[in-house]
């Protein structure tokens, strides 16, 4: 009997949803000289005062803005290993009544060597494994290292426009994958695969998408 880890573990899985608010008005302020010894405050609202107490008026251009996000990074899934010949005689993958994939191949322990999905290079040392002996079933776990990982970047930004007390407008840009790192897929584990050991695929490159809402 074989150990194998469990299909959808990830050894490392971190994500952090994050929020900055910014007045912009302040700054440009400052570069006008507008408030040249007076001083600042201001707050996430977007109100601005000077020293005294009393509120600057506000530039609608440069307030109201949010960026925002969620961060992922993460090891990848584990690859399946496979071998979809029924070389076990046990009537697996379609070919007789057990439907399941259940043959794997031979595995010979060594280093797996893995490269970057880039180099159009198989993912892990595909030299280690071989096609399982008639009538018997392979020797390599199902499931023991792991595919490439993720690091992923969603990012939001925001600007918020008060028209009146009680209406605005918001303006979104969203940006999912915002710095476009490719997000490879897993390699191929069925060595019976002319593409066995090599990662063919990968989630979408970068989406950008606009909104403009009007609020009353």
């Amino acid at each position: 009997m074989n150990s194998a880890t469990l299909g959808v573990s990830r050894v490392r899985n971190s994500s952090a949803n994050w929020l900055w608010a910014t007045i912009f008005a302040v700054i440009v302020f400052l570069i006008g000289s507008q408030l040249a010894w007076g001083g600042v405050t201001g707050s996430i609202s977007g109100v601005v005062r000077d020293s005294s107490g009393a509120t600057v008026p506000a530039v609608p251009l440069t307030n109201g803005w949010t960026v925002s996000g969620v961060t992922h990074f993460s090891t990848g899934l584990p690859v399946f290993m496979l071998e979809n010949d029924d070389n076990s005689l046990l009537g697996t993958s379609g070919s007789g009544p057990i439907q399941l994939p259940i043959d794997t191949p031979n595995y010979t322990p060594g280093p797996l060597r893995f490269t970057n999905p880039r180099s159009r290079q198989p993912y892990f040392n595909t030299s280690l494994f071989s096609d399982e002996a008639l009538g018997q079933l392979g020797n390599s776990p199902r499931f023991f290292f792991h595919g490439p990982g993720l690091n992923n970047w969603d990012i939001n930004l925001q600007k918020i426009t008060k028209i009146t007390e009680s209406m605005n407008v918001a303006f979104r840009a969203e940006f999912f994958n915002a710095f476009n790192h490719a997000q490879f897929g897993l390699p191929d584990g069925d060595i019976t695969d002319s593409t066995f050991g090599l990662v063919t695929g990968a989630n979408p490159p970068r989406i950008i998408q606009f909104g403009l809402k009007f609020q009353f």
